[in-house]
């Protein structure tokens, strides 16, 4: 069976633990960068946990022709909706007492002071951060062009992870309980945010042993 190396797959908002484990076992990871934008998926949303149970942050974006016939790096952010003190106060509220959010809550406050113009731009910076913390291997790169498939050198992750089906739907995340700020119940596939703030350097060995997918299985129907 021949096997596949490089990923493509859509930029997310703080991403998933799914999405990294995706990833995991490819040697390049391309981000998906002339695709038009598409609504109500993690493209401009996250998952975190907080004391009342989970809580989902979406990033507001302007409004103007159609935004599914606008290109992802055109999609401009809306300031005029305080969303930034909405994010931030919930990120800090949830894990202001977690054992590494004082190592990490300077990386990411310093984007959401910067304020970002476009949604790709933010996402990038973000993930970059999460990548240095995780102290991913895994190379990045951008795709030149819109293909509408790829070939078998090529595993096509776009639009596979979504808010809409569940991730036990798909061959790529397999939870690892790890402990998080609240209570004893375990709540699979949150963002990245989760998995550093609660567990540090630890972080990149939970996601690898999460991980339910090889580049040996890229040839499956999902």
């Amino acid at each position: 069976m021949s096997e596949s190396k490089r990923l493509v797959i859509e930029l997310q908002y703080l991403p998933g633990l799914e999405f990294w484990t995706c990833g995991a076992s490819f040697d390049t990871i391309l981000l998906e960068s002339h695709e038009h934008f598409q609504k109500q998926t993690f493209r401009n949303r996250c998952q975190i946990l907080t004391s009342q149970g989970i809580d989902t942050l979406v990033v507001p974006i302007l409004e103007g022709r159609s935004q599914q016939k606008t290109f992802i790096r055109d999609i401009r952010i809306d300031y005029r909706q305080p969303w930034v003190k909405r994010h931030w106060g919930a990120i800090e509220s949830a894990y202001r007492k977690t054992p590494f959010f004082e190592y990490f809550e300077e990386r990411f406050k310093r984007i959401y002071d910067r304020k970002p113009d476009f949604l790709f731009d933010l996402n990038l910076e973000m993930l970059t951060v999460c990548r240095e913390l995780l102290r991913l291997k895994t190379n990045f790169d951008y795709t030149s062009q819109y293909e509408k498939g790829y070939e078998k050198e090529v595993f096509d992750a776009r639009g596979l992870i979504t808010p809409k089906i569940s991730y036990q739907e798909r061959p790529f995340y397999k939870p690892i309980p790890y402990r998080q700020n609240f209570g004893e119940q375990f709540f699979p596939n949150l963002s990245i945010l989760d998995l550093l703030f609660c567990q540090g350097n630890e972080a990149l060995s939970i996601l690898n042993a999460s991980a339910h997918y090889t580049t040996a299985d890229s040839s499956l129907d999902v």
